[in-house]
């Protein structure tokens, strides 16, 4: 039986892989390794976190792999597999167009998998598959693998992240993608318990309707949880309509007793646009945002480094700074300046819960940074994605480009955040059990929080 499944299943990736352009050199491919390799040595603002042994030796290693790449999807592959070992958010590798890969689309069918609860949950299909595949279904094998275990082997070691619980988000939600014709055998198990088998083939569903229905999320939502709270949903800090939005929304926000601020499904954008928000929420006239270092490269420092021991930096600052520069750990701090409010208008300070989620990132997580230690302000939700910072982006052979971080941030004092994410005041993970009756728990605790503080 075993052998049977293997054969079928070659049967459908044989012509697949066929398809696939080669247009790169061995030339090209070891040139965009290189590339990519040298710009994180030289940028990349958490080497120090990097086993240096391990990323060369894996760079030696690809050199040879990648010239024998089957096509250019094959070696994307395999950079990108080289560049999850920094484990970081803001460090990736990008297909080109011409070869992206697709996620939800089957053909016939159509399915959105989530992480809910530790397991790959289908949240949504096309319409017309709502039956055979209902909503709350769970993928249990892939490939004649657990779903786990084909995470661990096939999903994770490609997903760069920086916490290890957005990782599994990833590579769950990322858990079928493929190019066109790429072929998936897969396990479902409904909530009726009932086991099914199904051969999804990556193909464009032409079926637009989707079941649930995807409600668009707008830039800025606003609405009355009941007659003493506002709750208002940041989106998105990407557009700077946002502030206006916010603006536009005052008057309502003033007759607030309480209020929610909804920041589960902003990605983040610019920290600048959040700030301007938050100033209209705190009595305060200076607002403290992150601290942000950058390696600093100073060659003739690195040089005579090579011969200083780390005994040798006690008490004389130039040996100290060359120790470091040899093995890249010097350091520039980035001028700190606060951001001074100056706001002449009514401001909105009243008992206030931020939602958070792993989806809360970057620019939203400088949010969350500013906000700290304001008292009328708790957070409410999961941990935050953990990864902000200012990526260096550049092109790579084929059409295809990465980014590598170059911008650290902390805490003012310097706590960190990236790497562990900004952890809620009181934590709340959504159930399968909500998603399935349509149930936002975390809205409704942080109702019940307000309601109790008026006691």
């Amino acid at each position: 039986m075993k052998q049977l499944f293997i054969t079928a299943f070659l049967l459908f990736t044989i012509p697949f892989f066929g398809q696939i352009p080669n247009t790169l050199t061995p030339s090209d491919k070891v040139y965009g390794l290189s590339k990519f390799w040298q710009e994180v040595n030289y940028n990349f603002v958490y080497l120090d976190k990097v086993d240096r042994t391990m990323w060369d030796n894996r760079y030696k290693e690809l050199i040879t792999i990648v010239q024998n790449t089957k096509n250019d999807y094959e070696y994307y592959r395999e950079l990108q597999k080289f560049c999850a070992l920094l484990k970081d958010g803001h460090t990736n590798v990008y297909f080109p167009k011409s070869i992206e890969p697709m996620t939800v689309m089957f053909g016939d069918y159509k399915l959105f998998i989530k992480n809910i609860e530790g397991k790959a949950i289908i949240i949504r299909t096309n319409y017309s598959k709502k039956d055979e595949i209902p909503v709350g279904s769970e993928i249990i094998e892939v490939n004649g693998k657990s779903t786990q275990k084909f995470i661990d082997e096939n999903t994770a070691p490609y997903i760069s992240s920086s916490t290890d619980y957005v990782l599994q988000d990833l590579s769950i939600s990322n858990l079928l993608k493929g190019l066109e014709g790429e072929t998936f055998i897969v396990k479902i198990k409904k909530p009726n318990k009932k086991i099914i088998e199904l051969a999804l083939t990556h193909k464009k569903t032409e079926e637009k309707e989707v079941f649930p229905a995807e409600t668009e999320k707008k830039l800025l939502d606003f609405k009355w949880v009941n007659k003493e709270t506002a709750y208002i949903s940041l989106n998105s800090f990407s557009d700077e309509k946002i502030d206006s939005l916010f603006v536009t929304k005052l008057p309502e926000l003033y007759k607030a007793k309480s209020l929610i601020v909804d920041l589960r499904s902003n990605g983040g954008g610019s920290t600048n646009v959040g700030s301007d928000i938050l100033q209209y929420l705190t009595n305060d006239t200076i607002l403290y945002g992150s601290r942000q270092k950058t390696r600093d490269h100073l060659p003739a420092y690195k040089a005579w480094g090579k011969y200083i021991d780390a005994k040798d930096t006690i008490n004389i600052p130039w040996k100290k700074k060359a120790y470091l520069s040899y093995h890249d750990q010097f350091y520039f701090d980035l001028e700190y300046n606060p951001t001074t409010i100056q706001l002449n208008a009514k401001r909105i300070v009243v008992p206030t819960v931020i939602l958070l989620s792993h989806n809360t990132a970057s620019a939203a997580e400088d949010f969350l940074i500013f906000a700290d230690n304001q008292k009328h302000m708790i957070k409410m939700g999961e941990k935050s994605y953990g990864s902000t910072g200012q990526p260096f982006l550049f092109d790579l052979p084929g059409g295809g480009y990465a980014r590598v971080c170059t911008k650290k941030d902390t805490y003012p004092d310097g706590r960190e955040f990236v790497g562990y994410g900004i952890k809620p005041d009181i934590e709340i993970a959504p159930t399968l059990n909500d998603y399935l009756n349509n149930r936002d728990s975390v809205l409704e605790e942080a109702v019940k929080y307000l309601k109790n503080q008026k006691k």
